[in-house]
This record gives C-alpha cells, structure tokens and sequence, in this order.
C-alpha cells in the first residue's frame, strides 16, 4: 500500500513537467513560445526572455550517453541560450534542474518510459537535429543537467552546471 502514496507524490511534484512525448516520434515537438506571465521560478531559475538572451552556449549529445561539454559554468542573472544538438542516432534530451529532481524524474521516467512532458528547462531532440532552452540563472549553485530517457541518465548522461 506505501507504493500508491509514493506514486502519487511523485506524480504531484513532476506534474509541472509533464506534457510532451518521449517516443521516437518523427515529428518535431512545437516550438515553445515565452509567455512572461507562464514563467514560474524554480531552485535553478526560470524560462529566460528570448530577448534578453547574453550568452549561447553550444551542447552536444551522443549515442555515448555523453554531453560535450559536461561542465558549464554561468553567471547569477545570466540569460542563456543552450542550442542542443544530437549528433546520436536516438532520441535524446537535455533537461536542467537540481540532482535531487534530476534523479526523482529519472526514477519515474523508468516507471512510466512513455509518460509525456515539455518544459522551458528542457529540450527533446531527435537524431540529428538541435534544439534549444532559454534560462535565466537567478540563484548561485550547483546544479545538473540530464538526459532522462530511461537507461540514459543510468548510462551517465548528466553534466554539471555551476551558476556564480
């Protein structure tokens, strides 16, 4: 009986990020639009302004479960855009958050693989394609950022992301 409360919290505290496919769909996901008065604060910040963009930072993914680069490192205040490429053969993501929720939503894309979810903090590619993420860096910390299809994340596919 414990694991239906479990699921239950864990399905209360991933709900923000759900809305948008794992599967190897073919087609691209639809571009998100910024809608200041849609942007919620998180621990590592918020969806940044597209037009208050300072810096682009370059990231590719692998069929290596390897980002290049794995280490970043961003300013406190700092708008950046991340253009993610997938230079891999399979889907893959990258998706910005704490290690704790980074490992909570790992733990739950395993038991739910095709669960759907989109947010500003995260980018789906398909194989050879880019996408993008736009952030705001408003807090200093340590913090990750991963891919989350099952096995993934498990193989190593997380990257660390200092913001000072």
């Amino acid at each position: 009986m414990k694991t239906l409360p479990t699921l239950a919290l864990a399905a209360a505290v991933l709900a923000p990020f759900v809305s948008h496919a794992h599967g190897d769909e073919s087609h691209p996901p639809k571009p998100h639009a910024y809608d200041p008065s849609q942007v919620e604060e998180h621990a590592f910040g918020r969806e940044g302004d597209p037009r208050k963009v300072s810096r682009v930072i370059q990231v590719d993914m692998s069929d290596a479960f390897r980002f290049t680069p794995s280490d970043l490192r961003v300013r406190t205040g700092e708008t950046v855009k991340f253009v993610v490429s997938n230079s891999g053969k399979q889907l893959h993501e990258m998706v910005l958050g704490t290690a704790e929720a980074l490992k909570q939503h790992a733990d739950l894309m395993r038991k739910f693989p095709t669960m759907e979810h989109a947010d500003a903090n995260m980018a789906h590619v398909q194989p050879g394609a880019r996408g993008e993420i736009v952030w705001q860096f408003t807090q200093p910390g340590d913090y990750q950022f991963a891919c989350l299809i099952p096995g993934h994340f498990e193989a190593g596919m997380v990257g660390r992301l200092v913001v000072k």
